[in-house]
């Protein structure tokens, strides 16, 4: 996608106001003294700048009222009623002012209009200034000169009013005698009161919409459940983010707000899990590409019926996360890329639309390497492709890796031109499945995110199209993500100003979840100074490495001899092994959640000497060196198989290895694999030292020595081994340790579900235990702590639910239980289908 991003228009700061989409007590209101009135002895002007937001219902009501002395009115309006007049309006009392005036064209929407009026009293009269016009009214002052000066909708007295544009405004300044009186620069982020920087007088905003907030803070704008798969795409023309599923359409309006359904005419659409969906502006046409089909289905709104219905699925070879554009040049699709039966593709292939015929783009010496989870850009003579996960042979199991190269697609040429690369980053990433191109200035606009976790956060970073560097703009994205199950896409609204986000979830229930988010251009960029450059240190930075430091050696420590466990352990107490939730990324029930014990816990070193098999897998040797990367998929399922059954079992079996790893391979077969991969996990591990695979008793092991390494999974097992009640010293390290996630939250394995839900279900049985030991008037705050504990596992627990509401409601904090019963009770809907049946008032009773 291309084209030029409005930013000088779209400034990043301001007031915005909320007007007839909102009901009348939620719309936005200024108030310049709201503790009284600001009086003035000489004449004074009122000046600020104005700016209306696009495409909404009604364009009627109060910009501003100037009240002196509670008897004299003097306002601006405007009055979208006649259609061939002017609409800015000057009331003086109950009549309206002769002149009426409009500022030219676009301007109101696409600019920053000031408006100046200056309160003449010598002269007797009023002049309105706007743009590099004016004109003055004559006004009979009848006030002793103290003002309330109130914009957008107000509850002050009997000059009350809910009528209000739907407007922005910013710069409000007030001059007595051509002298700076007061500034108010909008400039805020958040809260109910506007900064004034002269007299310090902050002014009181009610409902406001920050307007800085929105270039850094993505909005969630609708979430969407339906069967199945589920594919996206965007009509830029008309501001429409349309989500196909294989009953229905979803078109969602992205100016309105609006969802619109509209089930299929001609019966089940399928959608597969390579499909691909693109619009067509300048056929106002919706695709539904079969990319491993080779077919093309198109939808027709106004019948609302796809031109093909019942495409069987062909033999599989998928094209998972392939990227696409659609050239209007050559009227064709282009898909490229993909991943699909452990194989990285690098295949072009081209779609003509008016001939319906599919073929391969023969390419050579091409600089594409195999490879998915890339962003692509289109631009009118080609697109530009931007990283990606893949190999060099396309093979999944020869030597996979992040790719980190800018290329461009000359679509005439039929080849590919390497840009740059960037440096690798110490935390690697891909991206979403789209970017923005602004030509104009040389730049994009991606999403990346790490592929290694399920719990994870798109974060939307500025690029150069000519220089290997970039910068984090914008908060982050929730995203979960799960290769197959899981997609994200990026467009631009050009008509609004505003980048849009869509993420996909395929959860347990084949129930796709659809979220839309909204961040205004330009965004602001993150708060992070190294964030702004490619060096080594940029991926740390990007992802929040701070997550990941652990209180790793809290004073000298040694483990309980247990039967059933590794090596000897003696009888002290475990360290705790987890991190901290930095500021800047931790959710709000994280942030809850954190007490002053665990505040001590985040005075830690960084990793070394350490399994951590909570959140997502980690090795880190002596040195502090992460070396989990040196795992191929098979070795990385063969340490966890021996590790875990050693843990448990004391070991495992050439026959149960054989069971769960090589089950469809012959005995002789079986073993050769078993010893190759045995043998390159004991090099791996001899990097680790104090960390050796062994086979004395017959069974394989993981012999390690505890006194030297630090394993999180047997730190819980010490803490929950016995059932026993915890303490509460013990409870916050329990929490430390599954802070980083679920047990190993980044890999699946049909073996390892019964560790999963065993090990859920025992810390979510600690935690409840715990808090029915506790009075809720005992440690009311410590119990709301635990309940998000609670939570992070299992999001639909009433207990903790109640536990939570009965808390918040003891500590006074009770718009807080309100919402925490409101947001339970629509995860439940989500989850089950069916409403909770019970209210607020029971929660808090039983």
């Amino acid at each position: 996608m291309s084209g030029r991003l409005r930013e000088a228009s779209a400034q990043s700061y301001g007031l915005g106001f909320e007007s007839f989409e909102a009901v009348q007590d939620k719309r936005t209101g200024l108030d310049l003294s709201p503790d009284g009135t600001i009086c003035f002895d000489k004449d004074f002007e009122l000046s600020f700048e104005l700016s209306f937001l696009r495409n909404k219902k009604t364009y009627f009501g109060y910009i501003v009222r100037v009240i002196g002395d509670d008897q004299q009115n003097i306002d601006l309006i405007y009055d979208n009623s006649s259609v061939n007049q002017d609409h800015f309006k000057l009331i003086i009392g109950e009549q309206f002012a002769p002149v009426a005036f409009d500022f030219h064209g676009d301007d109101l929407f696409a600019k920053w209009n000031r408006i100046i009026l200056r309160f003449q009293k010598q002269k007797q009269q009023i002049t309105v200034v706007y743009g590099n016009k004016s004109f003055s009214q004559p006004v009979k002052y009848i006030t002793k000169g103290c003002y309330k000066i109130l914009f957008g909708a107000n509850q002050y007295k009997e000059f009350r009013t809910t009528d209000v544009p739907p407007m922005k405004i910013r710069h409000i300044e007030l001059r007595e005698a051509g002298r700076l009186a007061y500034n108010w620069p909008l400039n805020e982020t958040d809260g109910l009161k506007a900064t004034e920087e002269i007299s310090h007088k902050p002014a009181a905003a009610a409902n406001p919409i920050w307007i800085k907030k929105l270039h850094y803070e993505w909005k969630l704008l609708q979430t969407v459940t339906m069967k199945g798969y589920v594919r996206v795409g965007f009509d830029e023309k008309g501001s429409h983010v349309f989500v196909v599923g294989e009953d229905s359409l979803v078109r969602f309006s992205l100016a309105g707000n609006r969802l619109v359904t509209m089930p299929y005419q001609t019966g089940r659409q399928p959608v597969y899990v390579d499909n691909q969906v693109l619009f067509d502006t300048g056929r106002n046409r919706l695709y539904n590409v079969f990319l491993n089909e080779k077919q093309v289905s198109v939808f027709d709104t106004a019948t609302r019926s796809w031109d093909k219905s019942g495409i069987v699925p062909q033999a599989k070879t998928y094209y998972l996360h392939a990227n696409k554009f659609l050239s209007p040049a050559d009227s064709s699709i282009y898909m490229l890329g993909g991943y699909g039966h452990l194989a990285y593709k690098k295949e072009v292939q081209r779609y003509h639309i008016p001939s319906g015929t599919w073929q391969q783009v023969p390419l050579r010496d091409s600089a594409f390497t195999p490879r998915y989870l890339a962003a692509l850009g289109a631009t009118h003579g080609g697109a530009y492709v931007m990283g990606g996960y893949g190999s060099s042979t396309g093979q999944q199991m020869l030597n996979p890796r992040n790719w980190y190269d800018l290329l461009y697609f000359d679509r005439a040429k039929r080849t590919f031109r390497k840009i740059y690369e960037l440096k690798v980053p110490k935390e690697d990433f891909v991206f979403g499945n789209s970017m923005i191109i602004n030509e104009q200035d040389s730049s994009y606009y991606a999403l990346i995110f790490p592929k290694h976790q399920f719990s994870s956060e798109l974060q939307l970073i500025k690029g150069s199209l000519t220089r290997p560097e970039f910068k984090a703009v914008g908060s982050k994205v929730p995203y979960q993500f799960i290769d197959i199950e899981s997609f994200a896409d990026l467009f631009y609204d050009k008509a609004n100003g505003r980048f849009v986000a869509v993420t996909l979830y395929r959860d347990a229930n084949l129930q796709t979840k659809v979220a839309i988010y909204s961040l205004y251009a330009p965004p602001l960029e993150t708060v992070a100074p190294q964030m702004a450059s490619s060096d080594d240190d940029l991926g740390r930075t990007l992802w929040g490495i701070g997550a990941l430091v652990c209180a790793a050696l809290l004073g000298y420590w040694l483990y309980r001899y247990m039967p059933g466990q590794l090596g000897k352990q003696k009888a002290t107490k475990a360290p705790i092994v987890g991190p901290v939730v930095p500021a800047a990324t931790a959710t709000v029930a994280e942030i809850e959640a954190v007490g002053p014990e665990e505040e001590e816990i985040g005075k830690a070193v960084p990793y070394h000497s350490c399994i951590l098999l909570f959140g997502n897998l980690q090795l880190y040797d002596e040195e502090g060196n992460e070396i989990t990367k040196q795992f191929s998929p098979l070795v990385k399922e063969l340490f966890l198989v021996i590790l875990l059954y050693s843990i448990r079992w004391d070991g495992i079996s050439s026959e149960k290895l054989k069971e769960l790893l090589w089950f469809d391979k012959p005995s002789e077969s079986a073993r050769n694999n078993r010893s190759v991969n045995i043998a390159k996990l004991k090099a791996i591990l001899d990097k680790m030292k104090h960390c050796q695979v062994s086979k004395e008793t017959g069974y394989w092991k993981i012999k390690i020595d505890f006194e030297k390494i630090e394993v999180d999974y047997m730190h819980y097992l010490n803490l929950v081994g016995n059932r026993k009640l915890l303490s509460k010293q013990s409870i916050i390290e329990l929490a430390s340790i599954t802070k980083r996630g679920n047990f190993l939250s980044n890999v699946e394995y049909e073996w390892l579900d019964s560790f999963k839900s065993e090990i859920s279900n025992e810390i979510v049985d600690a935690y409840l235990r715990y808090a029915g030991s506790v009075k809720i008037a005992d440690d009311a705050e410590f119990l709301v702590k635990l309940a998000n504990y609670v939570f992070y596992f299992d999001p639909v627990n009433e207990e903790a639910m109640i536990l939570k509401c009965k808390a918040l409601a003891h500590l006074g904090k009770h718009s807080l239980a309100k919402t925490t019963f409101e947001n339970f009770a629509r995860e439940y809907n989500r989850i089950y289908g069916e409403d909770f049946r019970k209210d607020m008032p029971e929660v808090l009773h039983s």
